[in-house]
């Protein structure tokens, strides 16, 4: 059989062959280089807000037993000291330098989290140094011993809360810090009230420096859901600070990078007013529960406590996510309206049941503070590698407003009666409330007021 042959066959020129047989060569002698299968990465089980599992509970549980371990310095400690046969001068002089030293250290402690790379270890140390203080108390019950002991609490606490903070949002970055911090004031109000209540139990089957023990062994499982955080998850460098200061400038430039920010400074002065009107209600209503009330005061004031907590527990959740939905405007109104209200109901109630009642609205303050202080200091710090400073800074402020607010209402209530006081608080929690309404910007980014 044979094959037709084209009619058209080209004649192809020698020259043009060669070059043709050089290409064909070339080509042959080219290694091929193979494809490398990709490696899909193994599954995690990460939740909607993008952290690990481990990270996700090693958070939520370091929230819940720091708010325990905090617990134990709060009103066990005037029980203890007059159990040792303190006087009443001493130990108004030792809460004073805890408290002093919690207003003065609160830019410092800020400015410690910033310049350390680890917040985890920042965190680490403070807790193990309330820890130490608890122990101490507990052991050398003397005056100099407590003293610094106090003094070493509230340094710490100075670190403490700006680390969490800066550990929450370096987790799950900005676009979900609303919800994280929610997460965690829920956590640690159930941590309050747990913690409130163990050692509440603790010091009436045992003894009251039995509390103090019980406060030091937390630091174990404090530090192992800590431990559970994974380090390299947390981008704390990019998504808190997001720029690294100066080393030339650190301390002279913090400053007045705060002195500048004019929304900052506008919120400070919010959080003056509003801790100015909210610090010196409860004591105000123990007075009155325990003048209407004597013989079940101690229990009326104990759900008065408790009350809030439960509150800021169910809804703190909520808020986070309402803040990233709706902005922090709108969140930051509604919980600053629920402080004049409160005020005027306190000063129109004489039922005992109805005060305690009436707390809910400190719940929903609670709730919405809890959340938005921190995340409005990093909306407004943004890029300034100055969060935890900035943080600081309003928590002066607060602890200003706080400081002065018992002494106001103290006059008021000494020289025109308990219903004026209320009414003088309502007052100025209204001028909180209108003060936000007209100066506070909205601070979201993408969000319009």
């Amino acid at each position: 059989m044979t094959v037709a042959r084209p009619k058209d066959r080209r004649v192809i020129p020698p020259r043009e062959a060669q070059r043709q047989a050089r290409l064909d060569h070339e080509v042959r002698a080219r290694p091929v280089r193979l494809r490398e299968p990709t490696v899909e990465p193994a599954p995690t089980a990460a939740g909607a807000d993008g952290l690990s599992r481990a990270s996700r509970r090693g958070l939520d549980l370091f929230a819940f037993f720091v708010a325990n371990l905090q617990t134990g310095f709060g009103p066990f400690l005037a029980v203890y000291f007059t159990q040792s046969k303190w006087t009443q001068s001493d130990i108004g002089f030792a809460l004073t330098v805890g408290s002093l030293v919690s207003l003065l250290g609160q830019v410092p402690g800020g400015a410690f989290v910033d310049a350390m790379r680890s917040k985890r270890f920042a965190a680490g140390v403070s807790v193990t140094a309330i820890s130490a203080s608890a122990l101490a108390l507990a052991l050398w019950p003397n005056f100099l011993i407590v003293l610094l002991a106090m003094a070493v609490h509230s340094a710490a606490s100075c670190i403490l809360t700006p680390a969490i903070a800066a550990i929450s949002i370096g987790l799950v970055g900005h676009a979900r810090a609303g919800e994280r911090l929610g997460r965690n004031a829920s956590f640690q109000a159930m941590g309050n009230a747990v913690a409130a209540a163990g050692m509440g139990a603790c010091g009436y089957y045992l003894s009251n420096d039995a509390v103090f023990y019980l406060t030091a062994a937390l630091v174990v499982p404090t530090i192992m859901a800590l431990s559970a955080i994974r380090a390299e998850e947390i981008d704390a460098g990019v998504r808190t600070q997001e720029a690294e200061p100066r080393s030339g400038d650190a301390a002279a430039g913090g400053v007045k990078a705060l002195l500048t920010n004019r929304a900052l400074l506008s919120f400070a002065a919010c959080m003056t007013l509003f801790f100015l009107a909210n610090a010196a209600m409860l004591p105000l209503v123990g007075s009155v529960l325990t003048l209407r009330a004597s013989e079940t005061a101690t229990a009326l004031v104990a759900a008065c406590i408790m009350v809030p907590q439960a509150v800021l527990a169910v809804l703190a959740p909520a808020v986070g996510r309402a803040a990233e939905r709706f902005g922090r405007y709108p969140v930051l109104l509604a919980g600053f309206a629920a402080l004049p209200i409160r005020g005027l109901l306190f000063a129109y109630t004489d039922n005992p049941y109805m005060l305690v009642s009436i707390q809910v609205f400190d719940g929903i303050s609670a709730a919405v503070l809890g959340v938005m202080v921190p995340l409005v200091v990093s909306d407004l710090t943004r890029g300034t590698g100055r969060f935890n400073l900035a943080l600081g800074a309003v928590g002066t402020a607060m602890g200003i407003g706080a400081a002065l607010s018992t002494s106001l209402a103290g006059i008021l209530a000494d020289r025109l009666g308990s219903h004026t006081a209320f009414l003088g608080l309502a007052l100025v929690g209204a001028g909180a409330f209108a003060l936000v309404a007209l100066i506070m910007p909205e601070t979201r980014r993408g969000a319009a007021r």
